[in-house]
């Protein structure tokens, strides 16, 4: 699944990095820890977070992930959202909390069928 389908199926707002919509989703990974995904994301994983600072984008670089889902509504500070452009790194939002829109990528991932 692309970053755009994603987008469709659940409805979220684009607030960064349009570049990127077409890379490939591998999973997903909620964290608000910043070691605990470098240590533990793995590469083209949807980062679910509440974090909005600009150390998202490094992470999330570093890591490789196909795009950053911001939960209940935050929006990305604007040298993140920069960054985001740069990286070609989707930052995308909802206002659903993480435990809410974790269950629905986990479904739209793996229960069809």
């Amino acid at each position: 699944m692309k970053v755009s389908d994603l987008i469709k199926e659940l409805g979220l707002t684009v607030h960064s990095g349009d570049k990127g919509l077409d890379k490939e989703i591998t999973g997903g990974y909620v964290s608000d820890l910043l070691s605990d995904v470098m240590g533990n994301a793995d590469t083209g994983m949807i980062w679910v977070t509440l974090q909005t600072h600009k150390n998202v984008m490094a992470i999330s670089s570093l890591k490789d992930l196909s795009a950053v889902i911001l939960v209940k509504g935050l929006v990305p500070d604007a040298d993140t959202a920069a960054q985001s452009n740069t990286e070609n790194i989707p930052i995308l939002g909802t206002d659903d909390q993480a435990f809410e829109i974790a269950g629905k990528l986990y479904c739209l991932m793996n229960c069809q069928g």
